[in-house]
């Protein structure tokens, strides 16, 4: 997606790269990034309330990083609204003024390894799907699906993980080569920060400007979290000489820079009002009519335990300033009908202590185990996970509102419920759905571990006195994982229907129609 402009003599390197912003005062707030190889502005051109693009940052190659933002004052009717970069045109869709978004979900956009691509016949087949069901390009039974409104970005929106051994970084391939001790107590070089900075930046570059995903970044505002492979695969999970070590720390400090900039349209520091105040990190909390959208920041503070002042903290996920933002977010929610989590990793999900049985005797068990070391069910988290899992039926109960988990990075699809009994006076249960759609371009895991995968998931988990999770069949199918790449939608009924149920659709590669599931409000 490089174009030449021949009054600004410039080239388009990357964008317009869209970001949700939330509602402001009536106004559904978007801002767009455009990245160039010249000092010189790109001209933004909008039929809405726009800002011209002004400077956020410079690359280390020289390029310049451009920002603006636009705003539409939502109405009594849903809206198209045009703009232009150079006088290039997209449109992004606003929904009127109370009604709930149309959203689409994806994660895992890459390979972990080059050899995951062989056998991939297109890769972007997915991103070329979502934004053909986003245009009305695509019926099914004469209906039709989109126009989306945002697009929830759930982690991995980069795979980093091959600057290790890339050639373009000789400092960090001969470092990985050292015995451990001597890699925990090498220090971050100049060389090592100049290569690995290239490598990233580079990467965002190249990855985002793919034909498919630059058509759908510029059409479809986004609302991205990060996971591990956005840092390298596992981060957060390594033991504590590791993590702490200065290569891990400064490749980390780069990806979080990167972060910010491609992702949030930020710089570390400077957060975006979306971006929960009184943390460290990037959670974010959106509300779209009776719909709430909280993103979980589950990298930024991730860390194994430690000692600290004599006492041993045990591993976390999120700090206690994080958890506080977040919760304190939501009890300040009104007329909250639906609340949508984003968690790039599974909250139910099969434990990781039943798969570490399992996995001795799997092949192929190494892709499998990078993906279920770090989870919500590995024992250094599950006190974590389970403050989080009171704090949401909390929310359901006081607030009548509907909560469903949106999660990615496992490599299938999937329903997991979480059900409580603790304060019903009847047998009706409150339940919590989760949906993981995982990825839009990574390849699900081999067959075998699938197989060992679906054993598991047919374990009834007690979280609780009288909390229980559960891996539910998948809609049409007797299994309880798919292993095929896939995305979600996530459709609201009208405004005007009473029944304001939310219809997920998973659309999975080589089906023609989507495996859907209907998630009904609180009663």
């Amino acid at each position: 997606m490089t174009t030449k402009d021949s009054v600004h003599s410039m080239a388009i390197l990357l964008g317009p790269v869209l970001q949700f912003l939330g509602i402001q005062a009536n106004r559904w707030c978007v801002s767009v990034l455009v990245v160039t190889d010249a000092a010189a502005a790109p001209k933004l051109q909008c039929t809405a309330l726009a800002a011209p693009l002004t400077l956020l940052c410079t690359l280390q190659s020289g390029a310049s990083v451009w920002r603006a933002a636009l705003s539409v004052l939502q109405g009594a009717a849903p809206q198209r609204v045009t703009y232009s970069v150079d006088g290039k045109s997209n449109a992004i869709h606003v929904p009127a003024a109370g009604e709930s978004p149309r959203m689409a979900y994806a994660s895992c956009n890459g390979f972990s390894s080059p050899s995951l691509m062989k056998g991939v016949v297109d890769k972007n087949a997915l991103w070329t799907r979502l934004m053909n069901l986003h245009l009305g390009r695509e019926r099914i039974n004469g209906r039709s699906f989109g126009p989306y409104h945002v697009l929830m970005l759930g982690g991995d929106q980069v795979y980093t993980d091959t600057f290790w051994q890339d050639p373009t970084c000789p400092d960090i391939a001969a470092w990985s080569q050292l015995p451990r001790d001597q890699r925990r107590k090498t220090p971050w070089s100049a060389a090592m920060q100049t290569q690995v900075t290239a490598f990233f930046e580079n990467l965002y570059l190249t990855k985002w400007s793919q034909l498919e995903v630059a058509q759908t970044l510029a059409s479809l505002p986004g609302v991205m979290m990060w996971d591990d492979h956005d840092i390298f695969d596992g981060w957060g999970s390594y033991p504590l000489e590791d993590h702490d070590c200065p290569v891990y720390q400064g490749v980390f400090a780069i990806a979080k820079t990167c972060f910010a900039v491609f992702q949030r349209q930020s710089l570390v520091g400077t957060p975006l009002p979306s971006t929960l105040a009184g943390q460290g990190a990037f959670t974010a909390g959106y509300r779209m009519g009776p719909v709430g959208l909280l993103a979980l920041d589950m990298r930024s503070e991730r860390s194994p335990e430690r000692k600290r002042a004599g006492n041993l903290q045990s591993a976390q996920v999120m700090s206690e300033a994080s958890w506080t933002a977040a919760y304190q977010w939501l009890d300040a929610q009104k007329d909250m009908r639906h609340l949508v989590l984003m968690s790039s990793i599974p909250v139910v999900h099969p434990s990781f202590e039943l798969l570490e049985k399992m996995l001795g005797v799997l092949p192929g068990q190494q892709e499998l185990e990078d993906d279920l070391r770090d989870h919500w069910t590995s024992a250094a988290h599950r006190a974590e996970r389970l403050r989080l899992i009171h704090r949401l039926f909390a929310c359901s109960k006081d607030q009548s509102c509907r909560v469903t988990v949106v999660s990615g990075d496992v490599h299938v699809a999937a329903v997991g419920v979480l059900e409580s009994r603790r304060d019903r006076a009847d047998s009706n249960a409150q339940v919590i759905n989760q949906v993981t759609s995982s990825g839009i371009v990574h390849t699900p895991s081999v067959a075998m571990a699938r197989y060992f995968l679906e054993q598991a998931c047919l374990q009834v988990e007690t979280v609780d006195r009288g909390i229980t999770a559960a891996m539910y069949e998948f809609p049409t199918t007797s299994r309880r994982i798919i292993g095929a790449r896939n995305f979600l939608t996530l459709e609201p009924d009208a405004m005007d229907d009473p029944a304001q149920r939310l219809w997920v659709n998973w659309w999975v590669e080589n089906e023609a129609e989507p495996s859907s599931k209907v998630i009904h409000p609180v009663r």
